[in-house]
């Protein structure tokens, strides 16, 4: 990261692309949307061309999915199981594919293996949300930062980022955030892969800004995400990352392309908080202590002029600071392609 294009967005819409009363995907047109995002990142005529820019046979290759979402709103079946069959036309067997999230009950839920080929591995650092397992972390490979003086003071990386995958494909939502103001590459791809983030947020005040984007630079994570895939059929603008009820869901219908999860960020900052203001609630940038009812998550769910933690949706630009992509909006170079 950044990647072969820094700046770079390609974003893909259909209307046709999901059932908003339903909430059923199209797996014709997402299969479609895939073929013209990546082509058109790329510069090649054919997704099997275009995908050989990014992964090799011989890669081992993991797919990072975001299940928090469950039931609403978690990285499309459709769009993971394209993936897959991409992989499979470049030469990467089953057996060399993971999808992965940190936690089991999570990927359970969200139950990809009807939609893929046998062989496919899919894995967790942990059984669940409780920080009670660590044996799917390295203990060589972390982040030592003392936020709030608790305990334990290190982030370690999952054993299998950093022990057993070449290349990583990216794959979130467009999702607000209680935390960040939104969730999307960097936080996926960041919090999804090391242990013990839950203590960078704690009584109102969120360490977010800064640890966000120093986790996505730790190697070798930072170097094997090649590609970033952000999924925005469904969204949710308030109470992210979850997405329990249908409450705050929306449907942007478009997919983003490109290497640069920053780029990608920094645009999804303005979807969710222009889609906040067309609801005529507070922006993700608001710092006022008005809004705040710290640690009341109940609060927060019923109404979307509540924080419950001072937002950091400036995580973007500090991610930038590190050299991990693009956040000036003059400076990224966006395709639109409607379909």
């Amino acid at each position: 990261m950044p990647g072969r294009w820094p700046g770079t967005v390609v974003r893909v819409r259909a209307a046709s692309c999901v059932n908003e009363e339903t909430n059923e995907a199209n797996a014709d047109v997402v299969r479609e949307m895939m073929a013209r995002g990546i082509c058109a990142l790329t510069g090649e005529a054919t997704p099997l061309a275009a995908w050989r820019h990014f992964i090799e046979p011989k890669d081992i290759v993991g797919i990072k999915v975001n299940c928090g979402g469950h039931p609403n709103v978690v990285s499309a079946h459709e769009i993971v199981a394209e993936v897959v069959r991409q992989l499979g036309e470049v030469g990467v067997p089953p057996t060399q594919v993971y999808i992965y999230e940190r936690f089991q009950n999570q990927l359970d839920a969200v139950d990809y293996v009807p939609h893929l080929p046998e062989g496919i591995t899919i894995v967790a650092a942990e059984r669940a949300n409780r920080y009670s397992d660590n044996n799917g972390y390295d203990p060589a490979v972390y982040l030592e930062a003392d936020l709030f003086g608790e305990e334990d003071t290190r982030s370690n990386m999952m054993r299998l980022v950093s022990q057993r995958l070449t290349k990583v494909i990216n794959i979130p939502n467009m999702k607000d955030h209680g935390a960040t103001g939104a969730t999307g590459c960097l936080k996926n791809i960041a919090y999804g892969s090391f242990s013990n983030v839950a203590r960078t947020h704690y009584r109102g005040q969120s360490h977010t800004y800064s640890v966000v984007g120093t986790l996505a630079t730790i190697e070798p994570l930072r170097s094997r995400t090649v590609l970033q895939i952000m999924d925005g059929i469904r969204g949710v603008w308030h109470g992210g990352p979850f997405a329990r009820t249908r409450k705050y869901v929306f449907f942007p219908k478009q997919i983003l392309f490109g290497t640069d999860p920053v780029a990608i960020d920094r645009l999804l900052l303005d979807i969710i908080d222009d889609k906040r203001k067309a609801e005529g609630v507070l922006s993700i940038w608001d710092r006022s202590p008005s809004s705040l009812r710290m640690d009341d998550s109940g609060a927060r769910d019923a109404d979307p002029n509540v924080n419950i933690i001072i937002r950091e949706p400036g995580h973007v630009e500090f991610a930038a600071s590190l050299g991990l992509g693009v956040a000036d909006l003059a400076k990224i170079k966006l395709q639109t392609i409607d379909l």
